[in-house]
């Protein structure tokens, strides 16, 4: 299960979160481990929400007002089922203070308490920006990533059958290097898969014959770019005489990661086949495709047209007596 510490979410300056800790340095290696983010209105009414132990918890301005209308008993009470819930923190937004009781309650469960001036709306934007970077599902995969045509292709094939020689040509066609032997791939939201370079390869790629080289430093940096989202997965495979290759491509195949499905295509290799013109013509194929044009499917339509055209009444047969 990925985690991430609320010490970690304090310390991340580049989402602008703009958190401080209003109950110290105690506790801040509680993990967050839920990608979701909560606001306790229905816990504080009394009403039992269902929520998940790894799961940061908001109060904000609407929360706060109700408190306000409580008498101290009873906001005693709704704090005290408010602390019930494991959570790793809680999070008071648009700069509000936290209301009499609630430091103590929290620190009897050991929960600490934080703070932003951020309104609740801007805070969760920023707050899920941070959880799909850090905690959603992740792999890293042997291939390599490009930017064609801007759509995101991720090359696959074993080892030495020329992904990225065919990464290579695409550069120097103009396309950009995301990723080159190792790609690591994390899901965003439910069905979007966001692929990037390993920080210790990044822009380098390596050339069997040449060694490594640097895209970046070659290229300049118009040829790479640190992440791009995967819309089609090509996989070389080598050339098997004894296999039959989808030569029409009405069967729509899919590679599925993280459980997501992505565009699939198996492209047979053999010698003196020029695998980045087959790249490029597919992410441009894949481009119609999500404009709603198949060719494929086109073709097909065609076809069946001219054939059902062409088979009109039977013509009578004619005898040879009749010729003469």
């Amino acid at each position: 299960m990925s985690r991430v510490s609320v010490r970690e979410l304090l310390a991340a300056a580049s989402y602008r979160l703009d958190l401080q800790s209003q109950s110290g340095d105690d506790h801040l290696d509680r993990v967050i481990t839920d990608l979701q983010v909560h606001k306790l209105g229905l816990a504080l009414a009394g009403i039992k929400p269902q929520i998940a132990p790894g799961q940061i918890q908001l109060l904000g301005g609407t929360e706060i007002a109700y408190l306000k209308t409580l008498s101290t008993e009873q906001c005693q009470e709704a704090l005290q089922r408010l602390v019930q819930f494991e959570m790793p923190c809680l999070v008071l937004t648009r700069g509000l203070l936290p209301p009499p009781g609630l430091k103590d309650c929290l620190a009897e469960r050991q929960i600490p308490l934080l703070g932003t001036p951020l309104a609740t709306g801007e805070f969760i934007q920023r707050l899920n920006r941070f959880l799909d970077d850090h905690l959603s599902p992740r792999i890293s995969l042997h291939g390599v990533l490009m930017d064609v045509l801007g759509i995101g292709v991720l090359i696959l094939g074993q080892a030495g059958i020329g992904k990225s020689e065919t990464a290579l040509d695409l550069v120097l066609r103009g396309h950009r290097l995301v990723a080159d032997d190792i790609v690591d791939i994390h899901r965003h939201g439910e069905n979007t898969l966001i692929g990037a370079g390993s920080e210790v390869i990044k822009y380098h790629m390596e050339i069997r014959g040449l060694g490594i080289i640097n895209i970046k430093d070659l290229f300049g940096i118009a040829a790479i770019r640190d992440h791009k989202k995967i819309e089609l997965v090509i996989e070389l495979v080598l050339w098997d005489d004894a296999r039959e290759y989808d030569r029409l491509g009405l069967d729509e195949e899919t590679y599925t990661l993280l459980g997501v499905e992505i565009p699939h295509l198996s492209v047979p290799v053999r010698p003196g086949k020029v695998l980045s013109s087959i790249v490029e013509v597919a992410a441009r194929n894949q481009l119609l495709k999500l404009k709603g044009h198949y060719s494929a499917r086109e073709f097909q339509r065609r076809l069946m047209e001219e054939l059902d055209a062409g088979a009109g009444p039977e013509m009578p047969a004619v005898g040879a007596e009749e010729i003469e």
